[in-house]
């Protein structure tokens, strides 16, 4: 445990529901960065056996910490989804609901910057800013890719074509 309070603080990009694995990137890498990623992982795991020494204060970091975690997730999502974690008292549940729940749905989501990307067209953009929106969609489209399949090798030459 930390010797300031910083649980309120959060990243600076906000689950909506729509952006899940940029999400998820950005949370990782700001849980790695305070040393809190093991909470997700449980590598940090919860002190089990009363007769260790010192039980009372293991068990109060981890629980201050794991508190901790929950809050910057929550300062991190839309109230909405925040509702939905509140049943949740560790953060790997709170962690593991959401990547069930918008992992399922970004195939929908892949399915359909594939379908944008097909469909799009210049019309009266500049160069510049059609590449903006292409390389946006494209970028969107690589961080919906399952990790399954970037290292399936049909699809990987599927793509490559």
């Amino acid at each position: 445990m930390t010797g300031k309070d910083d649980s309120l603080q959060s990243i600076s990009t906000r689950l909506d529901g729509n952006n899940y694995t940029y999400c998820s990137y950005v949370m990782k890498n700001f849980l790695r960065r305070k040393n809190m990623w093991g909470y997700v992982t449980r590598t940090k795991a919860k002190p089990s056996i009363p007769q260790t020494e010192n039980f009372d204060l293991l068990l109060d970091a981890w629980e201050t910490d794991n508190s901790k975690v929950i809050t910057w997730i929550n300062n991190s999502v839309t109230q909405s989804i925040g509702m939905q974690l509140a049943k949740y008292d560790t953060t790997k549940e709170v962690w593991n609901h959401l990547e069930r729940l918008y992992t399922q749905s970004n195939f929908a989501k892949q399915y359909q910057l594939e379908y944008d990307i097909h469909a799009l067209q210049q019309n009266d953009q500049s160069i510049q800013d059609f590449y903006d929106v292409m390389s946006d969609m494209w970028d969107q489209l690589a961080l919906n890719e399952s990790k399954e399949l970037k290292y399936f090798e049909p699809y990987i030459a599927s793509v490559r074509c």
